[in-house]
């Protein structure tokens, strides 16, 4: 026997879009459940609550299942787990109006099939909850689900740390860390699971450790949203025994500012495809080389290389360049708050002519490119070269370099301006390896008993993806897991318990 602090039928880490589905589903089926977030009652949500808000909803399995297999192209995934994907994405609308959701398509339909090249993209649907799409309205309705539920109890600012795991390898609960105030006076808790627990703690977005291990092509990258995605329950697993899938893969990278003050990004306008302001704008390398199609619409990061996809590539550091008039044009910076952390949850109000970011020393400013490569410790030779190419180059009515279409505006000799850049991205892909039950596997393919994952912990998506497809996944396998718990029997109390540590 071992004492606990709490038990509950199953525990969920992860109070995100995939922890949600699981906890109602769970506590609708009968459940007590215990709910655990790292992160504040202000700050819960994980990436769903800055996401575009939207959630797949395919138009039947058949075709989903063709695309899906497309999607993974050379990195084939299981029949199995294609099948039921397929089948349950089906069912999200379905489930969101069956806790009273309002399941609305994206207009006009069929909206953003990401590759309407590959077979079967003809399924893709996008849908939202209610009649306005973003602004997390979604997210704030799947709050509330959980919320007005009483079988589920939520803790807040309590980050499981270790699986606790019974002598025949099945987990029996987890140990967390009830954060006190101010960060001090901390409590370790030990939380029973009678049945299971489900993981649907997200990816490593925000682990610079995990993302120099796994994602190819960047020595850093920063996320776009959740600062609490740090890879804890991928870690949890992986001591637990679990293997590992897709982890090489993720949105990203796009480029974008990092604020040394702020956890996460801010979306420069200047580098929207659809947004053409005017005055000279081009991105160079620490080498004061240009190397990329600066408007280039890449798909959540992902850019043809002959017959394959791959990240954009990016350099580290990197500048964007330009003139006074793009400058005067108005704030470099989207502060919309429709999605994303930065604009959403912090709402950081960029001043509308630049110039407070100019004194905060965000962005460099010289009277012309000698001066500012000096400001930058960049070659001018190189810098003035780069400027001057394209300038010669566009002045033809084209960017003979990189075939960029759009901003095709000549750079003035002065005052120049750089802000910098790093690479960006919305999220991970990878973690523990799971089945069509949603169950985690070791590395033999066999599951860890009593442990399960949701959502991009873990994601299904290996290789190309399908915007809305991961809260999609989060709705449909987070039911799933805890459809699977539920038909448990809860563990017997005389069983031996060690702990993952």
């Amino acid at each position: 026997m071992t004492n606990f602090d709490l038990e509950a039928d199953i525990v969920v880490v992860g109070f995100g879009g995939a922890g949600s589905a699981a906890a109602i589903t769970a506590a609708d089926g009968g459940a007590r459940v215990i709910l655990l977030d790292k992160a504040p009652a202000h700050a819960v949500g994980g990436n769903t609550r800055v996401a575009s808000q939207g959630y797949l909803n395919p138009t039947d399995p058949e075709t989903a299942a063709t695309y899906l297999k497309a999607l993974c192209g050379p990195f084939e995934v299981p029949s199995s787990m294609i099948e039921v994907w397929a089948q349950e994405n089906c069912k999200n609308n379905e489930w969101l109006a069956s806790i009273d959701g309002d399941p609305q398509e994206h207009q006009p339909p069929p909206a953003g099939i990401e590759y309407p090249d590959l077979p079967g993209a003809e399924c893709v649907r996008k849908y939202h909850h209610g009649d306005v799409l973003g602004y997390s309205k979604t997210w704030e309705f799947l709050e509330e689900s959980v919320k007005s539920r009483p079988q589920i109890e939520i803790l807040y600012e309590t980050p499981a740390t270790e699986l606790i795991q019974l002598a025949d390898g099945a987990i029996g609960g987890v140990i967390a860390t009830q954060i006190g105030q101010n960060g001090e006076n901390n409590k370790t808790i030990r939380i029973k699971a009678k049945r299971g627990v489900i993981l649907t703690t997200g990816g490593f977005e925000n682990n610079q450790d995990m993302i120099r291990n796994y994602l190819p092509g960047v020595p850093f990258c920063y996320t776009s949203g959740s600062p609490y995605n740090e890879g804890d329950g991928i870690r949890m697993a992986m001591q637990a025994g679990a293997d590992l899938w897709h982890m090489n893969n993720y949105a990203g990278p796009s480029m974008a500012f990092k604020a040394p003050e702020y956890p996460t990004t801010f979306s420069i306008i200047a580098l929207h495809f659809s947004h053409e302001p005017p005055g000279g704008m081009i991105v160079v390398g620490g080498d004061g080389k240009r190397f990329i199609n600066e408007k280039y619409k890449h798909k959540h990061g992902k850019i043809p290389m002959g017959d394959q996809w791959a990240p954009m590539p990016v350099r580290t550091p990197m500048y964007m360049i330009f003139d006074q008039t793009l400058l005067d044009a108005g704030p470099l910076y989207d502060s919309k708050p429709n999605r994303g952390w930065t604009p959403i949850m912090i709402g950081y109000d960029w001043s509308k002519d630049n110039r407070k970011e100019i004194e905060n020393g965000w962005i460099k400013q010289a009277a012309n490119v000698q001066a500012l490569a000096a400001e930058l410790s960049m070659d001018a030779t190189a810098l003035s070269a780069s400027i001057g190419q394209w300038n010669a180059s566009i002045s033809q009515g084209n960017d003979a370099a990189f075939g960029r279409t759009k901003s095709l505006n000549a750079m003035a000799d002065g005052p120049l301006f750089a802000l910098p850049l790093v690479p960006s991205m919305l999220n991970t892909q990878g973690g523990p390896r799971r089945n069509e039950r949603a169950e985690i596997l070791r590395p033999d393919g066999q599951p860890i008993k009593r442990l399960y994952s949701a959502g991009e912990m873990g994601s299904i998506f290996g290789y190309l993806y399908q915007g809305t497809g991961n809260i999609g996944e989060c709705f449909a396998f987070g039911r799933i897991a805890a459809h699977e718990a539920l038909a448990l029997t809860p563990w017997s109390d005389t069983a031996v318990i060690n702990t993952v540590k």
